[in-house]
């Protein structure tokens, strides 16, 4: 007799007929397929105790019985499954299931693993009443709406619980705190609201993810004793005051994220004391001041992803600030680093990293990913020669700024550099032709600024679009259309920073990368190939009217 099946990325297109006589199959594994339609009645065998159906095109749960409606059947679509009174993992994420999830997956008592992210079910999650050995649960990417529903208090083995992009209205769930064993929480992309003002006391999370609500008030989370917490992200709410100091307290801390919010402070030095930081994004948000208090002995020692852009930060780009990213400096020649990821278990982080208007959208965050976005602040003077101290960097954007001065032939020492923006700042001279050395180089802008003489015409230079000089009447040469014995001719204003909305959305293309090879590089030259003709004649067209939205940041 058949107990364990796994026709896993097998390229079924339906349910093998052949399970009809399998009456003892205890484990069916058909995910990563193309199976559609509705879920056979005969796949549901009381013997099932695992179903993975993850990945596929399904669209009910159970087939219609003859003369019924898909209106009547609301109810019925449960019945075969609950039946299954031994069944402990259900997998059906990335489907096509809509309606109502079954209240009796609530009631099922060996319910170990629940997984129906990536569907389209709606209404309410069902009360889980008596599935209180669930130790994971995912509905993410749905359309629930309501409350949690507070018996999943008395779900103690819960470990992962990941509600985020739906509908769901309440208040922060302090009172999971009780539960021993959660590691994961992800409301992220829903409606929950209210104040955080609570002491902290989550003993064994690992990650928490409440980005894109509707949290409001004074950032006042009281972290009163060291925390397991390894990513906090609290982005995209309306979170203002001061960070709390309490934050050193979480040592464990690789990934926070608290972009898009309203926090008025000085940029958080202190912070250094955190030895696992990997990522920190304080994009759009009121931080202000100079950026040169630094512990240059330690600084961040593994800090490889800073996002501060959209600011008030003002003052010159200092040699401490440079000197305390010392992650930045370290090139990175392990093969096994190159392949692992920020996270691990139940959770990876993602990050969005913003360049000359692309979204880049990273569903995974490799180690080796290093990115440093200071644009849209008040940073002026020179821009240091220590820069080239940052070797590791891939991304660098300095633009909206007011930097002067020529740009530092000391760029050329960022071999693995791929992408560069120095747009919308007062910087003059000569485009080094050093920078032709950087191979790696897909993205580069230099808009608006008061460059002059002939632009580089070798290696990656040659694959660049009118875009990347736009605004500087003193360049000359190809692909500009001036020659260099014609420059000095008129040029269009740049557009002002609360004014180019239209110009942003209309340069924006975003792209998923999952994981980081090269991934970069053909991304952004997608983003730029298409947008290249397609784009510019509109672009020039919304430069010329009137008022226009301010640019909204994520």
């Amino acid at each position: 007799m058949l107990r364990e099946l796994s026709l896993e990325s097998c390229n079924l297109s339906a349910f093998p007929e052949f399970l009809k006589s399998q009456e003892n199959i205890g484990h069916l594994e058909l995910s990563n397929n193309k199976i559609s339609g509705a879920i056979p009645n005969w796949v549901w065998k009381k013997s099932l105790r695992v179903l993975n159906l993850a990945n596929n095109h399904i669209s009910s749960l159970d087939q219609l019985l003859p003369n019924q409606s898909s209106t009547s059947s609301q109810t019925s679509l449960a019945r075969p499954i609950c039946n299954l009174s031994q069944l402990r993992n259900f997998n059906a994420s990335h489907n096509n299931l809509s309606g109502k999830i079954p209240n009796c997956l609530g009631k099922m008592n060996d319910l170990y693993l629940l997984d129906l992210q990536g569907n389209n079910f709606s209404g309410m999650l069902p009360k889980f009443s008596k599935a209180t050995h669930l130790y994971i649960l995912k509905v993410s990417e749905n359309r629930l709406e309501g409350k949690l529903p507070r018996s999943l208090a008395e779900c103690t083995q819960l470990e992962v619980l990941d509600v985020g992009n739906n509908k769901m209205n309440d208040t922060f769930p302090f009172w999971l705190e009780k539960l021993p064993y959660l590691t994961v929480l992800i409301l992220r992309e829903n409606r929950f609201y209210g104040q955080m003002k609570h002491r902290f006391v989550f003993p064994t999370l690992d990650v928490l993810d409440i980005a894109s609500n509707q949290f409001s008030g004074e950032l006042s989370i009281d972290f009163l004793q060291p925390t397991r917490l390894r990513s906090l992200k609290i982005g995209g709410n309306k979170l203002e005051g001061k960070l709390s100091r309490s934050l050193a307290n979480c040592k464990a801390l690789e990934v926070l994220d608290l972009g898009n919010n309203m926090v008025h402070d000085t940029f958080p030095f202190w912070l250094e004391k955190l030895p696992s930081l990997k990522v920190l994004i304080l994009r759009a948000n009121r931080f202000y001041g100079t950026i040169t208090k630094f512990d240059t002995k330690h600084g961040f020692p593994k800090l490889r992803i800073l996002d501060i852009a959209s600011n008030n930060f003002s003052g010159d780009l200092s040699i401490e600030f440079l000197q305390s990213l010392k992650a930045m400096m370290q090139l990175t020649n392990d093969d096994k680093a190159k392949l692992d990821y920020i996270g691990e278990n139940y959770y990876q982080d993602s990050v969005t990293i913003f360049n000359k208007g692309i979204e880049l959208f990273y569903e995974k965050i490799l180690t080796t990913l290093t990115c440093l976005d200071l644009s849209n602040n008040s940073f002026h003077g020179r821009i240091s020669e220590e820069i080239q101290m940052l070797r590791s960097l891939k991304v660098l954007n300095l633009s909206y700024n007011s930097f002067s001065g020529e740009i530092p032939v000391a760029f050329e020492n960022l071999k693995d550099l791929e992408s560069l923006d120095l747009s919308q700042n007062e910087l003059s001279g000569k485009i080094p032709p050093h920078l032709t050395s950087l191979t790696f180089l897909a993205a580069l802008n230099l808009s608006y600024n008061q460059l002059e003489g002939s632009i580089p015409q070798s290696n990656q230079f040659i694959t660049f679009t009118n875009d990347s000089y736009r605004g500087n009447p003193k360049l000359c040469g190809l692909p500009l259309s001036r020659k260099c014995n014609e420059v000095g001719l008129p040029v269009a204003p740049p557009p002002r920073r609360d004014e180019e909305s239209w110009l942003y959305a209309m340069s924006t293309w975003k792209i998923a990368l999952i994981g980081y090879t090269s991934g970069l590089v053909v991304g952004l030259c997608i983003g730029y190939t298409v947008l290249n003709e397609l784009g510019n004649k509109w672009v020039d067209k919304f430069k010329k009217r009137g008022k226009r939205n301010r640019r909204r940041c994520r």
